[in-house]
């Protein structure tokens, strides 16, 4: 990745900001390493030690890393032969005890069964060597003090400079207390050059004897060793030798122990620094709610609510970016300060983040492209040193950008061509952009040019974007518009600020034709996108409630299937019990067959007497024809026989129908007010038509200056059919009315009611054209309705 694009996209700001979240030496080097790559395979890997540091997160609150700094140097002089000091010790001690609580850490999770992708693979890396841990730690102390437990012979030593030092002061003590005290400048016991000494003022350094070690600055204090604790201090000062000789043995003791494990030890550091950046990225992405896209390897992007990470979270526009799917270039156009460069900027940022396993400001289910190269040619790069204009700059950065451009290139164009004739510029975008387009590289210019507005309908695999202005406020609004090209909105903005209109009349005038077209085919574009983002929330609504139908129904499956095989099991049970019952009457009666051939003999029996036993057996089964001749059953089946016209109750939606036509072995198609459905006939129960009082007609002839007909019918709060007929005689008084447009409001609500009007207004035969209201009118809520 070209170094020019991480200054261009200020990469290094976003770095500066995980910093604050690094702990470790090692992990800060792995940070300030830091690059965007392509291999998908390791970067794949990255990321998945990103979203496994965010499940450690959330659920154990992090790994558990201290502060530690780099021990590299250490392990170099170990290496060499040198022997550590007690702080290096200490420092080596913190990442072996640290390796400890990791391991520790680690096999908690994995006995808990928490399943990570990566995670694991680090921590079986880690080496625990609790033989030298122990020793150090019980050697030494964080503050690299050596501590007495190293060896008997020091713990021997420290006993016996303790007590030195106790019988000095007890020595000293007795001299500067009683009537000593008036010889000495102040009755303390203090030190110089390591031994014990008194301050005895000038004029008496001859009462106590001893050596002078020092005076004060003023010359009227000395400090004098006197000569009773001379011989003591000597004595101290062999114990302290003999002290710093047997910490010196034991620091070499223990370097020489930590040498065999130098690597060990190295390594274990190196790993603690991947988990600190782990750490760091999770916490990172729990800061910013950012999330760990999935890479797309057909080179797609689709940023959903993607912000730029270095602008106030709580003050930026999220915005849906999505390229390479449908569309290989987005050429942005529109007016100035419409936040065109921050959009090319974010998505440049974030695919640079994404590419360093970074989590990324964009909402879940996001997907990066891994490009090879992104390029940028973005801001004003004029360059006085040079002698560079603001073109002759672009240029340059443009012509090395088409020197290196290829199939899996990103390229980002802020105002492309601009810094010269606008017809020239203009056609110098175009020709780029085609030269782009021919490479099947990845583009995202902006531009202000009008010759591009219309780039996307004329190119393939291109489509115009701009960013959303609100005239009512005269300011924009940071949302970016796929598939709408920028307009111009400097009439509707002069008409607001109060210019006259006559003079705004004569400026549209003298707009060149095609330009005009253009603005408004660009305003047809943006009612019917809003007209397809309301189309989309409507459906979105009947798709959740069907999901949740769905759902109810695989609950209800189960539940009937389940209760069916409980039905089968008892209707088997009583079965088998009237068959073991026909069985015992079948051989009762065989049984009295046989007693009367064995009291009448062989072929005597009489033909009355087999007949009757025939009827009894002929009794044990069970008729059905019975059921044929129930009136209640053959009612109720007859009341369930459906045909052509009935009215019928929709028990799965609770509404009324009519029977259009049946379209299945068991389905009819059914008319509820303005929605035909195909309805499965166990839903359907056939009901008594609702009969409707009679009406009066009242003939009335109306002129439009007779008429009080409103222009505007207010439907808000009425039901359906109640709404659905009032437009129709609404509709009718106004066309008697004469009136060329009215204005039906029918509120936002769940979409259903502004359906309903939408779908009836098309099959109005006086009907020439309707569309939503202006945004200033109620925008999707209400609907402007022009008749023929």
């Amino acid at each position: 990745m070209n170094k020019r694009i991480l200054q261009t996209l200020e990469y290094q700001q976003v770095k500066d900001q995980l910093a604050d979240f690094v702990v470790t030496a090692q992990g800060k080097d792995i940070l300030a390493n830091l690059r965007p790559i392509d291999k998908i395979d390791k970067l794949k890997n990255w990321l998945a030690e990103t979203q496994d540091a965010i499940k450690v997160l959330r659920l154990r609150g992090g790994i558990p890393i201290p502060q530690l700094v780099n021990i590299a140097p250490h392990m170099k002089r170990i290496e060499i032969g040198a022997d550590l000091n007690g702080l290096e010790l200490a420092q080596v001690a913190k990442v072996l005890t640290t390796t400890q609580e990791l391991v520790r850490f680690f096999s908690d999770l994995n006995d808990a069964e928490i399943e990570f992708e990566r995670l694991y693979h680090w921590s079986e890396q880690l080496q625990h060597l609790p033989e030298i841990t122990k020793e150090l730690k019980q050697a030494v102390d964080e503050d690299g003090y050596i501590l007495d437990d190293a060896s008997e012979v020091l713990r021997s030593i420290r006993g016996q400079i303790k007590k030195s030092e106790q019988t000095i002061r007890e020595t000293l003590d007795g001299l500067i207390r009683g009537n000593n005290a008036r010889y000495l400048s102040d009755t303390l016991v203090t030190m110089r050059n390591d031994r014990y000494v008194i301050p005895v003022k000038q004029e008496y350094r001859n009462i106590f004897g001893g050596v002078v070690h020092d005076q004060s600055a003023s010359g009227q204090t000395l400090f004098i060793e006197p000569r009773q604790v001379v011989e003591l201090n000597n004595r101290l000062r062999q114990q302290q030798i003999a002290e710093r000789t047997e910490i010196e043995r034991i620091l070499a003791e223990l370097s020489a122990h930590l040498a065999p494990f130098r690597r060990e030890i190295s390594h274990n550091a190196t790993v603690i620094g991947f988990f600190d950046f782990m750490n760091a990225k999770a916490s990172y992405a729990k800061l910013m709610k950012a999330n760990v896209p999935t890479i797309n390897e057909q080179q797609q992007v689709i940023l959903k609510a993607a912000r730029h990470p270095l602008i106030d979270q709580e003050k930026v526009v999220a915005n849906d970016i999505i390229i390479g799917q449908e569309y290989r270039a987005v050429v942005i156009t529109g007016p100035n300060t419409g936040g065109k460069t921050i959009t090319l900027k974010t998505l440049g940022i974030l695919q640079l983040m994404a590419q360093s396993g970074l989590p990324i400001l964009a909402a879940e289910e996001s997907q990066v492209g891994v490009f090879k190269e992104i390029f940028a040619d973005i801001g004003d790069e004029q360059s006085i040193e040079q002698n560079l204009s603001t073109f002759s700059s672009h240029m340059t950065n443009i012509v090395d950008i088409l020197r290196r451009a290829d199939h899996q290139s990103l390229i980002l164009f802020d105002e492309l061509g601009a810094g010269t004739d606008p017809q020239e510029g203009a056609a110098l975008a175009i020709a780029i952009l085609d030269e782009m387009h021919r490479r099947k590289a990845y583009v995202m210019a902006t531009t202000h040019y009008p010759e591009l507005k219309a780039y996307g309908y004329n190119r393939t695999s291109t489509i115009n974007a701009s960013m959303e202005f609100d005239v009512d406020t005269l300011s924009p609004t940071y949302r970016l518009l796929i598939g709408v090209p920028g307009r111009s909105n400097a009439f509707e903005i002069s008409k607001r600020l109060g210019l006259d209109t006559s003079i705004i009349e004569q400026a549209v005038q003298i707009l060149d034709g095609e330009s005009q077209d253009l603005n408004e085919m660009i305003a047809d574009l943006e009612n019917r996108r809003k007209m397809t983002e309301t189309e989309y929330l409507e459906l979105r609504h009947h798709v959740d409630e069907a999901e949740k139908l769905h759902h109810d129904l695989k609950e209800a499956y189960s539940y009937f299937f389940e209760e069916r095989e409980q039905e089968l099991a008892n209707a088997r049970n009583q079965a088998n019990e009237l068959v073991e019952k026909a069985q015992e009457e079948a051989e009762k009666i065989i049984a009295d067959i046989r007693k009367l051939q064995l009291l009448q003999g062989q072929g005597n029996i009489k033909e009355h007497q087999l007949i009757e036993a025939k009827s009894k057996l002929a009794d044990l089964h069970q008729p059905e024809e019975h059921l044929k001749k129930n009136k209640v059953l053959q009612k109720a089946k007859q009341k369930k026989q459906l045909k052509v016209g009935d009215e019928v109750l929709v028990q799965s939606y609770g509404q009324r129908g009519t029977l259009l036509q049946k379209v299945g072995n068991h389905q009819w198609q059914v008319q509820m007010g303005i929605l035909k459905m195909n309805i499965d006939e166990n839903q359907l129960q056939v009901v008594a038509p609702v009969e409707e009082p009679a009406k009066r007609v009242v003939h009335t002839v109306r002129t439009s200056q007779a008429s009080h007909v409103a222009t505007q019918l207010d439907l808000r709060g009425k039901r359906y059919e109640e709404a659905l007929n009032e437009v129709d005689q609404y509709l009718d008084a106004a066309i008697l009315a004469g009136y060329p447009q009215v204005t039906i409001v029918h509120g936002k609500g769940t979409g259903a009611l502004r359906q309903g009007i939408t779908q009836y207004l098309q099959n109005h035969r006086s009907v020439q054209s309707f569309a939503f209201a202006p945004a200033n009118q109620g925008g999707n809520g209400a609907t402007i309705v022009k008749f023929k």
